[in-house]
């Protein structure tokens, strides 16, 4: 037996009071911000002029004046098509931090959020005081809220030459690019924020939650080395992730690691500035993305805290790699069980299908897609049905004529639906025409595409007992006999 004497307990009672009292203060300053707080400037500074995510740049230049007292603002260059590329400069401290977004045109969600830190960094003489003067004596932050303006005037991801520039770091092909490599070397951050939006079906690997939220702190070389640069990163990145599981819990995934050497992300890192990605993905109930462009204001506020107190160092990377992986395993719709005719026999299968968008001027309708047949089990549906026993029908046009839109409301459409037509036809209807009705709407053909294998439009019925239970129309869901309310985005074809 192991003799422990008076002197060793004492050395390990101090031990363990300094222990227990570092840690205490280490948790103290790491959750120094509460959620509430965060959440509560969020809505006290929510910049009112951006109410959806598809704006351009032509919108964003007035709020970026609006903040000229406050921040100094340089033109950086111009696009293709002469759209400038403006940067935002704010603070007095040693530490640098440069946050670039909109890099994909039509991901515009973190962007929504810098405009509502920038109106809470200009903010003054309420409980945030304490909070500004820190961030404004220890960081110098460089903003570029826009730098594909192309991109977002059509709300495409690509460029006007039709380059990704995200892959476009090292060749620097487009001026975009050259600009913001150029940003970078003059600036020299120390920490980097390169925002991005993800697709919607992005989930929490092997679960059916949402990867609302993505982050990553990019490999540097093909081994995925773990340098200083990239540590700090995945330390910020543990603090940003115990905010958002209050908010969000189960819904942050950690974005593939491999590394992509024409990526800006990647490069930055490689430059060393210590660089994290946030990727935008959905949210159930937030189709434009309002709720995430919260958690963005609050999850960047946050991280700028850390940055500025050194509060990420208490962190370690174990905790960054425990955050799990992102899958991309959802889907809009699951059908499992559907009996489909072959050669006259019948065979049970899952259909799982999608709805991507397709843009509509400052909106947008959506193409739905069968994206695959078989076994979907290891796929998560935002909404499935056990259609066991169901067979797939195939639809009708109705035969008479409607003058335009006006003339058929919901409840006439979801009448014919139960009558077994997917589609009416209308004699005039403006060009790209959008509805909301659970309904094919037709004008300039005479019938629809319809089927059940994959690439096929998903128009059409389920059917047991020889009734009709339920329509599927480009995708969407509706039960004819409980019919539930949908925002079906819909265009006349």
């Amino acid at each position: 037996m192991k003799i422990i004497n008076r002197n060793q307990i004492s050395l390990f009672l101090l031990f363990l009071f300094f222990s227990i009292g570092c840690k205490t203060a280490n948790e103290s300053e790491n959750n120094s911000f509460s959620v509430d707080m965060l959440e509560n400037a969020h809505e006290q500074f929510l910049e009112p002029a951006i109410t959806h995510r598809r704006f351009t740049h032509s919108d964003l230049q007035p709020l970026i004046e609006k903040h000229q007292s406050s921040f100094e603002l340089r033109t950086l260059g111009s696009s293709i098509e002469g759209r400038s590329i403006t940067a935002l400069y704010w603070g007095e401290g040693q530490t640098k931090v440069m946050l670039w977004s909109q890099m994909h045109g039509n991901e515009s969600t973190a962007t929504m959020a810098l405009f509502d830190l920038f109106n809470f960094l200009e903010g003054s003489g309420d409980e945030y005081d304490e909070l500004r003067s820190t961030l404004k004596n220890q960081l110098s932050i460089k903003f570029i809220p826009m730098i594909n303006p192309d991109g977002a005037e059509a709300f495409k991801r690509r460029n006007a030459l039709d380059i990704d520039l995200n892959r476009d770091a090292i060749s620097q092909i487009s001026p975009e690019a050259v600009i913001l490599k150029n940003a970078r070397d003059e600036f020299e951050p120390d920490f980097g924020f390169n925002l991005h939006d993800q697709q919607i079906y992005y989930n929490v690997v092997n679960t059916p939650k949402q990867a609302t939220i993505s982050v990553l702190a990019p490999g540097y070389n093909y081994e995925r080395d773990v340098n200083d640069v990239r540590e700090r990163a995945m330390q910020t990145i543990v603090g940003m992730n115990e905010i958002l599981q209050q908010m969000i819990p189960g819904q942050v995934g950690k974005y593939d690691d491999g590394f992509e050497p024409r990526a800006f992300g990647d490069n930055i890192q490689k430059w060393g500035t210590s660089t994290i990605l946030i990727e935008s993905g959905g949210y159930m109930g937030d189709p434009e993305k309002q709720y995430i462009r919260k958690l963005n204001f609050m999850i960047i506020l946050n991280a700028l805290h850390q940055i500025a107190t050194k509060s990420y160092e208490t962190y370690t990377t174990e905790q960054y790699f425990s955050i799990p992986d992102n899958g991309i395993q959802l889907m809009d719709l699951i059908l499992n069980e559907v009996e489909v005719e072959v050669n006259g026999k019948l065979y049970p299968i899952d259909i799982a299908i999608r709805r991507r968008e397709s843009n509509a001027g400052e909106t947008y309708f959506v193409n739905g897609n069968i994206e695959d047949v078989g076994d979907m089990q290891v796929y998560f549906g935002f909404e499935e049905l056990d259609a066991t026993g169901h067979r797939w029908v195939e639809g009708k046009v109705f035969e008479e004529e409607c003058e335009n839109l006006d003339a058929i409301d919901e409840a006439e459409a979801l009448e014919l639906l139960k009558q077994g037509y997917l589609a009416v036809k209308v004699k005039s209807a403006k060009e790209n025409q959008l509805h909301h009705l659970p309904i094919m709407v037709l004008h300039s053909r005479e019938t629809f595409s319809s089927g059940w294998m994959t690439g096929a439009s998903p128009n059409f019925f389920l059917e047991k007992g020889g009734e009709l239970t339920h329509a599927v129309v480009n995708g969407y869901l509706i039960d004819l006999k409980n019919p539930k309310d949908q925002d079906l985005m819909q265009r006349i074809y």
